[in-house]
């Protein structure tokens, strides 16, 4: 049917909202997505073990690219630069934290159940102490408190209050340093 103007009458459809196109984006995103990390899935797994590190961080750095371009063009840039704002007290305490590092490599490799060699004479102190029931030496306990060999009982037992109020599983820490920290106390200052 043709109007009195000459031309079609016009649609009852209106043009799909901003929400139906939104999720139709989403959709393909989605899908371009998935069929991305397929890829680089299948590109990694034929890699030799030599350079698959290589293309691990690669794709991490380029992916953080990416992230970054796409906050910028939507508009969203904000949250990142929110982000980068909220680590930077925790980025202030990074040196005292290190410092505990020793404490955190031991705990770690207990977790994982990774024991030192036996050999040498660490390993045959070590091995008596497993007779005795300590299994730490009081090398070890100085390098957990972080005193010297000179330090006084009051310094030993400041110490470890300083590291127990950081540590104690009350206030975030967890039971494993609480517990090698009692223990480098008792090692040190015997009762």
């Amino acid at each position: 049917m043709i109007t009195p103007h000459g031309g079609f009458p016009a649609r009852d459809r209106q043009s799909p909202s901003i929400e139906e196109v939104s999720g139709k984006v989403h959709w393909i995103l989605g899908i371009g997505l998935t069929i991305g990390v397929f890829l680089v899935l299948q590109h990694w797994s034929n890699l030799p073990a030599d350079r698959k590190r290589q293309f691990i961080t690669r794709v991490l750095v380029g992916g953080f690219i990416v992230m970054l371009l796409a906050l910028l063009l939507t508009g969203r840039i904000h949250v990142l630069v929110a982000a980068v704002g909220a680590l930077i007290p925790f980025l202030r305490k990074l040196p005292a934290l290190l410092r505990y590092m020793p404490l955190m490599n031991k705990a770690y490799r207990h977790f994982k159940g990774e024991t030192g060699a036996a050999g040498g004479p660490e390993g045959e102190h070590r091995q008596q102490q497993h007779a005795t029931g300590s299994a730490m030496s009081p090398r070890e306990a100085r390098d957990v408190l972080g005193v010297t060999e000179s330090a006084t009982r009051e310094e030993i037992v400041a110490a470890h209050r300083r590291l127990m109020q950081k540590m104690h599983p009350d206030r975030g820490g967890n039971d494993y340093l609480a517990a090698k920290i009692n223990e480098a106390k008792s090692v040190l200052v015997p009762k």
